[in-house]
């Protein structure tokens, strides 16, 4: 299994406000989020997390965008935001800290939708950053395929291509949102990991990615 640890970073660019920010908010309500008594915290979740049958029926579409700042758990946690400390600070250095806020929220409601779309009905609610993060990886992968991510394989300290970690990690969110298809297969069997929001805010994120390739100037890594 490889751990991603970091990558090369662009030379100069907008300060990543945001990237970091985020890293800073998410840890945040988490904190507060873990204070509550066991009962508080099922409430927490269940008042803010997204519950695809309740945005069908048009109610509570405000947790489309709390849900993204919740999480289910300290490795949930710790993993999102290692992902996020990696991948984002490189696409808001490129595109300034609007546009980028405006395309992590985005990509954060194109992986709702595709996770509603392939769980119709769900009451299960869905939390964590990693909708958005997919957005910022499928963004990354465009913009910055060749970028070094350094990390450890095991007990071995290794360098890859960018674009051979994040197809592979895509190729595993995909063939995993395959198998959740099948008609015995609920989110909650398959270990509660919305695979569909990760595929949607990835395919967003590739879009996104070729545009901003096409109207930025990228930068150098190293």
């Amino acid at each position: 299994m490889f751990l991603p640890l970091g990558d090369d970073q662009v030379a100069g660019g907008h300060r990543p406000y945001f990237a970091y920010g985020f890293i800073a908010l998410n840890v945040a309500i988490f904190i507060y989020q873990v204070t509550l008594v066991p009962q508080m915290q099922v409430d927490f979740v269940n008042e803010y997390g997204s519950i695809p049958a309740e945005i069908q029926a048009g109610e509570d579409y405000y947790t489309l965008l709390s849900s993204m700042f919740l999480h289910g758990g300290w490795m949930h946690l710790i993993g999102n935001m290692l992902y996020l400390w990696i991948f984002a600070d490189n696409i808001e250095a490129t595109v300034g800290s609007g546009v980028f806020l405006i395309f992590y929220l985005l990509g954060g409601l194109a992986a709702h939708f595709g996770h509603i779309y392939f769980n119709p009905g769900s009451v299960i609610p869905t939390v964590g950053a990693s909708g958005a993060l997919s957005a910022v990886m499928g963004a990354y992968l465009v913009m910055f395929p060749k970028s070094r991510i350094r990390g450890y394989l095991f007990f071995f300290r290794i360098t890859i291509p960018a674009i051979f970690f994040l197809l592979f990690w895509f190729a595993q969110q995909a063939f995993s949102g395959y198998a959740s298809l099948g008609p015995e297969t609920s989110m909650a069997q398959g270990g509660g990991v919305a695979w569909w929001a990760h595929i949607g805010g990835f395919v967003f994120g590739v879009i996104g990615g070729f545009w901003f390739k096409s109207n930025y100037v990228m930068p150098k890594v190293g």
